[in-house]
């Protein structure tokens, strides 16, 4: 320890300030685009070459945007959270919400300058002459959620709702609000919302007791809803019972409710209560009192509940490319945080339990980017085959993902220590907004019965999967033993699931099945992913990440020879190295 004459000058402004060059940094201020290698080397297999030439630019200047404005007006979004203001000065019931400018100046760059929230649901966006498909879309919501998460809930819901308006809603109600929903002129746009949890009902919609009285044409909506995210939207889309209609979820109809009628009086329903949530503070979610609000009906009475899971799936695989952003945002603090600080004599990155720890992170999140590319693909079916795909592969990333995020999470907080439980880092931030994944539409039983009951019981979906699984690695040029490991993972997965799936006395084992699910196809998408960029003269570091999910996440069994983890030492280095993995050092990883 060092020594001075002069004590002062250990409390002195700059001894403090030379002292805090030895606390670690955060990600904020590089690009977030141009800093992820695994998004950049993957895009060029999932997009078009013309539309992802004409999305680079945009994608850049986000990426920017993300590690400073943006990551500003989140911090200060999410200490102004919004107010509920129930009359105005004159002491009229007309309440209204108050929210901090760096929100709307949030949305201004989501809906406006972006137009996230109608990428693939219109024409023109961004100046692409024609509707992109719905992967540009979850590509922005990916690289958005490592900075603001609340947000996406209802820029996402702008389009979810707007399919449904477009597929089951009249044509005068099309023709009056279609296009000012999908519309990037902010003086115009009216915002969406999505109103489906009450007392009664949460994940157990059939019980919801919401009733909706024909009048004329319209309906008249009478009751409760208690859990409406972005609570103040401009219209509505939500479930109701009609009257004398018969219990549970085929009782449901699906309707539309503006907040303001056609002769500009404000719709009959109170906004009783902003919720005080754990996270996602900026975005306001409330409690709402229908007192006899017009809706109007969407689609057939009897198959209200069948239209809003087309919304709700669309949700879940958004929650997904949440999920994969945010444990992107968790490894770079994590990464910032374990290469920048020293203890013991060497940078933390250095000792080799921080170093599995790191790769307990990474591996996970790079499950979810590429489950998200996977799916992301199907999410325009074109024939059955596709729709299935889609079908289950978002119920299994919900699932799965989402539950990922909350331990990627933590762990990153773990690693910068202290600091990562303080608000002024972003670590306590991305805590609490990840355990929103696993609440919004569906928990994690309700994701995996989904899975197991039915897309695999009812609709076969698996068979699906496995054969689009089994093309791949067909196609694939893989080290033989290795492929047959992949081939045997996926086998085993759909066997278990299937034997879960055929009798309601297994439904314990449906969380366990749908990971295995979720672990064989990613390990899969992952190798195949890795053999092309290498094939290409790219980095092969994704065959590396596809073993560690075989041997790590799929079969957890732990290994009782410490040879049977040899290989990994030398894994570890090139994951953690900032240098391209060849194709000859990835396979010999592989057959060792």
């Amino acid at each position: 320890m060092s020594h001075t004459n002069d004590p002062a000058s250990l409390v002195s402004r700059a001894a403090t300030a030379k002292r805090s060059q030895t606390l670690a940094p955060t990600a904020e201020g590089v690009n977030f685009f141009e800093h992820d290698h695994s998004l950049k080397q993957l895009l060029p297999q999932y997009l078009d070459p013309e539309l992802l030439s004409f999305l680079r630019p945009h994608f850049l200047e986000l990426g920017s945007l993300l590690g400073k404005e943006l990551a500003e007006l989140s911090d200060q979004a999410e200490r102004h959270s919004p107010k509920l203001n129930y009359r105005d000065r004159f002491g009229r019931d007309d309440e209204w919400i108050e929210f901090h400018p760096a929100y709307r100046a949030m949305e201004a760059l989501a809906y406006g300058r972006f137009g996230i929230h109608a990428i693939g649901h219109r024409d023109g966006v961004l100046g692409w002459p024609s509707k992109m498909p719905p992967i540009a879309k979850y590509v922005f919501q990916y690289l958005f959620a490592q900075t603001e998460f609340g947000l996406l809930c209802p820029v996402n819901m702008a389009g979810s709702a707007s399919e449904l308006l477009r597929k089951y809603g009249s044509e005068e109600l099309r023709k009056t609000f279609l296009d000012r929903m999908l519309t990037q002129n902010m003086d115009e746009l009216l915002r969406s919302a999505q109103f489906m949890t009450e007392k009664a009902g949460g994940s157990d919609v059939g019980q919801a007791d919401l009733l909706a009285v024909r009048e004329g044409s319209a309906w008249r909506l009478w009751g409760e809803k208690w859990f409406c995210s972005n609570v103040d939207a401009d219209v509505v889309v939500l479930l109701a019972r009609p009257e004398g209609a018969v219990a549970g979820g085929k009782g449901l109809g699906l309707f539309f409710m503006p907040k303001v009628l056609g002769d500009g009086t404000r719709n009959a329903y109170r906004i009783m209560r902003i919720k005080d949530k754990l996270g996602s503070k900026s975005m306001a979610s409330g409690e709402v009192l229908l007192q006899g609000a017009v809706a109007y009906q969407l689609g057939d009475l009897d198959k209200g509940l069948r239209h809003m899971l087309e919304m709700v799936n669309s949700s879940r695989l958004s929650h997904l490319a949440r999920a994969a952003g945010m444990m992107r945002r968790c490894v770079n603090e994590a990464l910032a945080a374990a290469a920048h600080r020293d203890a013991f004599g060497k940078a933390v990155i250095d000792h080799p339990l921080m170093r599995r720890q790191l790769m307990k992170m990474i591996v996970p999140t790079e499950q979810s980017l590429s489950a998200l590319m996977f799916t992301g693909t199907f999410a325009t079916p074109v024939d059955e085959y596709d729709g299935k795909i889609l079908r289950i592969m978002t119920a299994l990333s919900k699932y799965r993902a989402c539950r990922d995020n909350i331990t990627v999470a933590t762990s990153a907080m773990e690693a910068r220590g202290g600091n990562g439980y303080i608000e002024d880092w972003p670590n306590a931030k991305l805590v609490r907004d990840a355990h929103l994944g696993v609440l919004w539409d569906g928990t994690s039983n309700i994701n995996a019965l989904d899975v197991i009951q039915r897309t695999v019981r009812k609709e076969q979906a698996h068979r699906a999967l496995e054969a689009e699984l089994n093309k791949r690695l067909n196609a694939a040029d893989l080290p033989g033993q290795f492929k047959t490991r992949l081939y045997g993972a996926v086998q085993s997965a759909i066997r278990f699931a299937e034997e879960v799936a055929g009798s309601s006395e297994n439904e314990r084992f449906a969380r366990v099945a749908a990971g295995k699910l979720y672990h064989a196809t990613t390990a899969v998408v992952l190798a195949v992913e890795g053999m092309r960029a290498a094939r290409e003269g790219l980095d092969a570091r994704r065959l590396l990440l596809s073993r560690f999910v075989l041997e790590h996440r799929f079969d957890r069994a732990a290994a009782l020879n410490l040879e049977a983890y040899r290989w990994e030492e030398e894994a570890i280095s090139f994951v953690l190295s900032q240098d391209k993995v060849s194709l000859s050092a990835a396979e010999e990883c592989l057959r060792a």
